[in-house]
């Protein structure tokens, strides 16, 4: 599961503050918002992959466009 992958090594990652999603921490800016804003702090981080790992997925793979 990727949520535990992150909580893992939560330095590796933040949390984009427009929509929630979780970078790379390399990322410059959200490829889903577009945001430039985020949080790197590892306790939002951890806090942000429990939220999203506990609730079902709602974003689309590639999977679905085929």
């Amino acid at each position: 599961m990727q949520a535990e992958a992150i909580m893992a090594s939560p330095s590796e990652y933040k949390v984009c503050e427009g929509c929630g999603s979780i970078l790379r921490r390399t990322a410059a800016i959200c490829p889903l918002c577009k945001s430039y804003r985020f949080d790197a702090s590892e306790e939002k981080v951890v806090a942000q992959a429990k939220e999203l790992g506990s609730r079902e997925a709602t974003t689309i793979s590639e999977e679905d466009w085929e």
